[in-house]
């Protein structure tokens, strides 16, 4: 792919690319309130003293977290939500990892550095901002195949990859996530109560298939444990929305029995597998 260079502006309404940077790309849509971002294997962004984010599939470039941060007023001290959130509905040929945490956004090229020592493309990416909140996605496959990531171990190495980012290079982050009481620098103030957290049910989604959503204290581990959980009843996972809110996790399955939606008697023994594994106080350490 060709040497390109973008540069995003400080007031989030321009993008100004090279047009003979581009091989294959014939048009670059771009709008006030949405910039687009091709990934390539390099973009250098050090003759723009504004420029806010940009992106090497390859890290070389790699610059530290103060270089991206999206924050211009003063530093107070509201920590924001961060929030993970794995979607593999919306895109049929990709995974959309999307990743927000408040006005504060950085480390982005480490982030994807990370996501490719996993094995993984990043074929694209976008930020988008609304309400002082930044949102950025990552349009990812295998590297392997081509194809958007199925595996559930890798999707919660995914998951956990860019947490431990948002450890490392927002260590305030740490007392909004669950994983900041091992790794990060200040624990969570207020923890969850597993028992009062933990809400799942089941409903229709068509004939062939149901619709599982999951709410519970979050922890490194669980997806896993909650598709061993399904696999163990001979209940199969079509696909999954993954989503990481603080402390709380919100996960959404899609799932079938045999190639029929689940009936009553099945559905609610599945919730009370999750229910019964979901609240234990810890995790087995196989589960990681």
């Amino acid at each position: 792919m060709a040497m390109a260079n973008a540069y995003l502006t400080s007031s989030f309404t321009s993008i100004r690319l090279r047009p003979s940077d581009f091989s294959s790309v014939k048009s670059f849509p771009t709008t006030k309130s949405h910039l687009y971002l091709l990934v390539s294997p390099r973009i250098d962004s050090t003759r723009n003293k504004n420029v806010m984010m940009c992106a090497s599939v390859d890290g070389v470039d790699s610059m530290s977290s103060s270089s991206f941060s999206l924050k211009s007023g003063p530093e107070t001290d509201y920590v924001p939500m961060p929030i993970v959130l794995i979607d593999q509905d919306t895109d049929p040929d990709a995974t959309i990892v999307q990743l927000s945490f408040g006005d504060r956004l950085g480390a982005l090229l480490d982030t994807m550095k990370a996501l490719k020592d996993l094995g993984l493309d990043v074929l694209k990416g976008t930020v988008t901002t609304e309400n002082s909140v930044t949102q950025t996605k990552f349009f990812i496959t295998r590297l392997s195949t081509g194809r958007k990531v199925e595996d559930p171990d890798v999707l919660e190495r995914i998951r956990l990859t860019i947490i431990n980012n948002l450890l490392k290079y927002h260590p305030e982050s740490s007392e909004r996530l669950a994983m900041g009481e091992a790794f990060g620098v200040k624990p969570p103030e207020k923890k969850i109560d597993v028992e009062i957290a933990t809400h799942n049910h089941v409903k229709e989604d068509g004939p062939r298939r149901s619709l599982l959503s999951v709410e519970t204290a979050d922890r490194p581990g669980l997806l896993l444990e909650m598709i061993k959980i399904m696999s163990d009843i001979n209940v199969t996972v079509e696909s999954a929305e993954i989503d990481t809110e603080g402390l709380v996790a919100k996960d959404r399955f899609h799932v079938n029995y045999r190639g029929a939606a689940l009936n009553s008697s099945l559905s609610q023994v599945l919730v009370n597998c999750l229910r019964y594994y979901l609240r234990r106080p810890e995790t087995d350490e196989e589960s990681y």
